[in-house]
């Protein structure tokens, strides 16, 4: 990746609870990543568009909702449809562990449970940027 970091935060679905996203954005852009935060309620196809738009190399997705196996694939189908999958997907909120293998398996980079430290999210961001460029 070349330029600064950018990533979109997303809460889709219509899980109206975003304490954890706005948590999260703020440690990124504390850290000095640049940040897109799509507020509540989006579709997945609005979060790709966001992210094509914004020209971000990551999308961090918060589901408490327990649609998390659908919206993520879904999110991960509108990157492949819109050939934009070197985008990184990664996310977080109340997953159960027993998903999170079938999660990484259709690509979604890391999930992160409650608790997670968000220095954790951050070095995760800024390693796989790196990893990138």
């Amino acid at each position: 990746m070349s330029g600064p970091i950018r990533v979109v935060v997303a809460k889709p679905g219509l899980d109206g609870h975003d304490r954890g996203a706005k948590v999260i954005a703020r440690a990124l852009r504390d850290a000095g990543i640049e940040v897109i935060y799509t507020g509540l309620h989006q579709t997945p196809q609005q979060i790709v568009d966001a992210a094509i738009q914004e020209d971000a190399g990551f999308i961090g997705l918060s589901i408490l909702s327990g649609a998390h196996m659908t919206l993520f694939a879904e999110v991960l189908s509108q990157l492949a449809e819109k050939e934009a999958s070197d985008i990184i997907v990664f996310g977080g909120g109340i997953i159960p562990d027993a998903d999170i293998p079938e999660l990484e398996k259709i690509g979604v980079a890391r999930v992160f449970t409650p608790g997670t430290p968000t220095a954790a999210v951050v070095d995760f961001v800024q390693q796989a940027a790196s990893a990138s460029s």
